[in-house]
């Protein structure tokens, strides 16, 4: 059994631990993506304050964290390219899961479960970005019906921009 929950204050270590494992895995792939400074625990923890910090739970442990922003990206606003809609919509970043809940498909899952939230919600919208080198992120978007629109940026660099319209 899988859900997507608000992540609670007393979660914001174990969500930062993922992330660590998130970052390393990235540098066992060959890229950075991820630095000390970004995402760090204090954007956790504000994630976690403006409920915008999601945990994916499978079978009750907590195998994933990800921000889940109804409120947009500003840095979205600039786009070598174009975004398919002006809409409304939500924004995915800082998505990543514990070393052991990695290669069995739980993305899907999880964005199953994003996109489910997000027509809750009465957004049928959703943006993300990721590194060039991030190959796999790039396919698992792809993956997932996202459509790449251009290169945006975000944190200081060019990000590769990608969005999905649910209806």
């Amino acid at each position: 059994m899988y859900t997507l929950e608000l992540a609670k204050p007393d979660e914001v270590e174990l969500c930062n631990q993922i992330i660590d494992e998130g970052r390393q895995f990235q540098r066992e792939q060959g890229f950075i993506q991820w630095t000390k400074e970004y995402p760090n625990i204090d954007i956790i923890r504000k994630d976690v304050a403006a409920d915008i910090g999601y945990v994916l739970i499978a079978d009750g442990i907590i195998a994933g964290y990800m921000c889940i922003d109804f409120s947009g990206e500003p840095a979205y606003a600039d786009i070598e390219g174009k975004w398919r809609s002006e809409q409304r919509y939500a924004v995915v970043h800082r998505m990543a899961f514990g070393g052991k809940f990695r290669g069995i498909g739980l993305v899907d899952t999880d964005f199953s479960l994003i996109e489910k939230l997000c027509l809750d919600n009465d957004i049928s919208y959703i943006r993300a970005d990721t590194d060039f080198p991030n190959k796999r992120m790039q396919h698992i978007l792809s993956k997932n019906g996202f459509t790449q629109c251009g290169v945006t940026s975000f944190q200081g660099s060019g990000k590769l921009a990608y969005d999905k319209l649910l209806l």
